[in-house]
């Protein structure tokens, strides 16, 4: 005997009209809710594309979480320059220095999202979310990212007189006398330092990692012998190269770069799979219109493209890149996820 399908058995909206709320039958309060959400969402995008269209209405503020004269700022001052003429409204730089970058990121990603409170935001901002218990706002979800604006290599660096005449002699004498090496770099948890930590783990040695407060006091170390090594930023020590100061052994990316075009990369040099580079990207509060977000990707852009730019930003050691919004955003997380192992492999206490 075949058996029956059980039938399905549904409440009767002739006993309670409430229940029945399939997409075929919508009761009227419902019609009138859905009709008010679709009003709604039609003036939301009608405003914010009139918005759009008005922007910017008013001079912008990029603030820039580093003090005036560095790598930062004058790549804030460079390319917010060339977008002003591009957007016809002034962008004033405004710097405000803190550990962590979290004044200025606290300042924008609190900032009414309208495009005209942008932030400067850099590598150091992956890093935080790794050297800090708690920020006042999450990296990834209160920013709304616009481009990268550049990246900058980290060097590897002797004294002009040293025995170490090339990354393979410093790997040799690392593994010779493990701990022994002193290296110099930055403030604990700067990229500087973390490179040196990273270069440590993927090298597979041992090295006495010394942190300076400042990168003057890191040259002044390495020309006098005080550590052996150094690594830093490119920007403040091509000029010491080229006078016959100090020795450049490699570069941290995975590309020579210009400013020393002889000296090769790291991994070139025997440390496979090392690649670091910092970089700097510009960033609006979350919730900004895409509008908006497109109109400043395109300023970054077209200021990039600008030969005068270009060739501000190749003195300070830095490669100029634009991106799309959401290529910024895969770098900032992937970012986030690889120096955070790097500082809980370093095993350096969040504040």
């Amino acid at each position: 005997m075949t058996r029956r399908p059980h039938p399905t058995l549904r409440p009767d909206p002739q006993l309670d009209p409430q229940l029945d709320q399939s997409p075929d039958r919508p009761d009227p309060q419902r019609r009138a809710l859905l009709g008010q959400a679709g009003a709604s969402a039609l003036l939301a995008a009608t405003g914010s594309a009139r918005a759009a269209e008005r922007f910017p209405e008013r001079p912008m503020t990029l603030l820039v979480p580093f003090a005036p004269g560095g790598i930062a700022d004058i790549t804030a001052r460079a390319v917010g320059e060339a977008m002003a003429r591009r957007l016809g409204q002034p962008v004033v730089v405004d710097n405000r220095p803190s550990a962590g970058s979290i004044v200025a990121s606290q300042a924008v990603a609190t900032a009414r999202p309208d495009g005209h409170t942008l932030l400067l935001m850099s590598n150091g901002h992956a890093v935080s979310v790794g050297l800090f218990r708690k920020l006042p706002y999450d990296t990834r979800r209160d920013f709304a990212p616009i481009s990268t604006l550049g990246f900058f290599d980290i060097g590897v660096f002797t004294g002009a007189g040293s025995r170490l005449q090339s990354l393979k002699d410093l790997l040799a004498a690392a593994r010779a006398q493990p701990g022994r090496l002193n290296v110099g770099t930055i403030a604990v948890g700067s990229t500087q330092h973390l490179a040196a930590k990273l270069f440590e783990t993927v090298a597979g040695i041992d090295l006495t990692v010394v942190p300076y407060k400042a990168s003057p006091a890191v040259v002044n170390a390495l020309r006098s012998g005080e550590i052996d090594v150094a690594f830093e930023i490119l920007g403040p020590m091509v000029a010491q190269v080229q006078a016959g100061a100090v020795r450049v052994l490699a570069v941290s990316s995975d590309r020579r770069n210009p400013a020393l075009p002889d000296a090769p990369t790291v991994a070139e040099a025997g440390v496979a799979g090392y690649n670091v580079a910092s970089w700097n990207a510009l960033a609006a509060p979350a919730g900004t219109p895409p509008e908006v977000i497109a109109t400043l990707n395109q300023a970054v852009r077209e200021a990039l493209g600008q030969a005068a730019v270009q060739e501000r930003l190749a003195k300070l050691g830095m490669r100029p890149a634009a991106s799309a919004p959401a290529d910024m955003a895969r770098l900032l997380d992937g970012e986030i996820r690889r120096w955070g192992e790097v500082i809980r492999t370093a095993r350096i206490e969040p504040e």
